[in-house]
């Protein structure tokens, strides 16, 4: 079991140098300021945009999945990046270096809150999902293309923002875990 264990985080590193290798030569001047400007889209600052968005527009079941499922996956990232304290790629364009935040690559936070976004729209009646999908995409991509992270920690970032989404979901459907509607609001 060990050496299969090994075998897989083998095959997760030869990966990541190979996608690591692959952007570095696909750079260029645009697509760099592209993905600098996309990518501040999946921040905590981002999140909480996003939340008051709902907030506001009265999408309450958006924001209470939303709010629950960015709060669980913010303390299953910072955990991870503690724990596992995996460095920074090679080369990277955006520097992340002095950031107020856990600085380890493991596993994409940005990546964590934008499958969360995505996955709420996929779920709501109001929220357009091919556009979310679409972005959540962008900012994912962008954050192995300016190399904060390997493409392995993108996607556990992601697995990571739906499996939030779904156990939100659970939560706030059980009658422990419920967070009541106010009397003038409707289910």
């Amino acid at each position: 079991m060990e050496q299969l264990l090994e075998e897989g985080i083998e095959a997760v590193q030869w990966l990541d140098t190979q996608v690591v290798e692959l952007v570095v030569d696909l750079r260029s001047p645009l697509l760099t300021k592209v993905m600098n400007s996309v990518t501040g889209l999946g921040s905590a600052s981002a999140g909480l945009v996003f939340i008051g968005l709902c907030y506001l527009a009265g999408w309450r079941e958006e924001f209470r999945v939303t709010l629950v499922a960015l709060a669980l996956s913010g303390v299953i990232v910072a955990a991870l990046m503690v724990a596992v304290q995996r460095p920074y790629p090679p080369q990277p364009v955006c520097q992340t270096g002095g950031a107020e935040t856990v600085a380890h690559s493991f596993p994409s936070g940005h990546a964590a809150a934008v499958a969360v976004y995505a996955t709420v729209a996929r779920r709501s009646e109001v929220l357009p999902f091919v556009i979310t999908a679409a972005f959540a995409v962008a900012i994912a991509i962008s954050r192995f293309y300016l190399g904060t992270h390997y493409f392995s920690d993108t996607v556990v970032g992601v697995l990571i923002g739906v499996g939030t989404v779904l156990v939100a979901e659970r939560l706030l459907d059980s009658d422990r875990f419920a967070i009541p509607y106010l009397p003038d609001e409707k289910a």
